[in-house]
């Protein structure tokens, strides 16, 4: 069974977050869950998109929360750093004439929308023109239409910086390039906190490091779950779906977190150093060798469908979260604190880790899903 929210659709909505933060720009449905089992054969059998169904998603337990909290120990002055480099980078971007003074922020909906919130409220303490919506991309469906047509009659084009927390494969940045091409004809500025793959515009580094707020899921995403394309609950000229996940509720960091990466913004000068991998001169070297990754792994477990392969810290745990993992590759099972979530929940659910520092390249961990036969 499922339905949708009429009554809210089309209304602004800024989930857990403030008003002020961010603007949903999402139809918020109600669906019946599918289980990760199903969800798998129905994925990989070419039955139905991964966006057409979701499974309810799982409440991180005790040690998990605790894991997190440890995680944000080094982890919020890191990301602190990042944004005030970041909103750095977009100011340099209006100066230099490249962008439009009048700053628009789309969050890839929903990993880029914490990063959002705190980019805009930097570049707003810094005096920029800024706003800031969350906004549904999905993989061989593309941006939301009908979100970016409501985004450009209230903002200028040239102004749009889109927004997420970190590249993996470069997928999601190569169905962004495409889908902003065919609306507008030009390329998108893409602006992200880790970008281990090189195909950002923007980063804050490089490196695939574990930023806290990557391991969790919509209790540190303003209570949404990942976008929904679905007919019988998107009808046409509506915005992509979203859950509301209230039974998380009594979990949730969205606020709590940006709030405290806030605290440690207070602490920065206006304009950080940029991290020299961080420039776009060392991005090419980057992809090459994340492309050469993929590829290896691909080749040594007999991979023949790459959208198994999920590479980064934050996409290996929330495949394991949401999917049926095969194994997950690590580069250290004991040296490495930024793993330390990851090989939490491989040990909880039996999930077989291999260590396989030269293998896995630029990524501190890669999650295989499970062929369904």
């Amino acid at each position: 069974m499922s339905r949708s929210l009429t009554d809210t659709v089309k209304r602004p909505f800024s989930g857990s977050y403030l008003p002020t933060d961010v603007e949903f720009l999402l139809k918020p449905v109600v669906l019946a869950p599918t289980s990760v089992e199903e969800k798998e054969r129905r994925i990989q059998a070419g039955v139905s998109h991964y966006s057409e169904m979701i499974s309810e998603e799982r409440r991180p337990d005790a040690r998990y929360l605790a894991l997190f909290e440890e995680a944000c120990g080094p982890g919020v002055p890191r990301l602190a750093r990042d944004i005030r480099s970041l909103a750095g980078q977009i100011l340099d971007l209006v100066q230099q004439g490249r962008l439009n003074p009048e700053i628009t922020l789309c969050s890839l909906v929903r990993a880029g929308v914490p990063y959002g919130v705190l980019l805009k409220r930097d570049l707003a303490r810094l005096g920029a023109d800024v706003t800031h919506f969350g906004v549904s991309i999905i993989r061989d469906r593309g941006l939301d239409e009908a979100a970016m047509g409501e985004v450009l009659t209230r903002r200028p084009v040239d102004g749009v910086v889109f927004v997420d927390g970190w590249t993996g494969k470069g997928a999601i940045t190569a169905e962004l390039a495409e889908s902003w091409r065919a609306l507008t004809d030009r390329e998108p500025t893409l602006a992200v906190i880790a970008d281990p793959c090189g195909r950002a515009n923007l980063c804050g580094s490089r490196e695939d490091w574990l930023i806290p707020s990557g391991i969790l899921g919509g209790n540190v995403s303003g209570l949404i779950s990942r976008s929904i394309l679905r007919s019988d609950v998107i009808g046409p000229g509506d915005y992509h779906g979203c859950i509301v996940l209230d039974h998380l509720a009594d979990i949730d960091l969205s606020r709590l977190f940006v709030d405290r990466v806030g605290v440690a913004l207070l602490s920065l000068e206006d304009r950080v150093e940029l991290d020299s991998e961080a420039s776009l001169s060392a991005a090419a070297r980057f992809r090459t060798e994340a492309d050469g990754t993929v590829a290896a792994v691909a080749l040594q477990f007999g991979v023949r469908n790459r959208n198994r392969i999920k590479p980064g810290i934050a996409e290996a745990t929330r495949a394991v979260l949401r999917r049926r993992p095969e194994c997950v590759l690590v580069r250290s099972l004991s040296e490495d604190p930024d793993l330390a979530a990851l090989i939490h929940l491989c040990r909880q659910d039996g999930v077989k880790l291999i260590e396989a520092p030269d293998l896995i390249g630029p990524y501190r961990a890669i999650t295989l899903i499970r062929e369904t036969k």
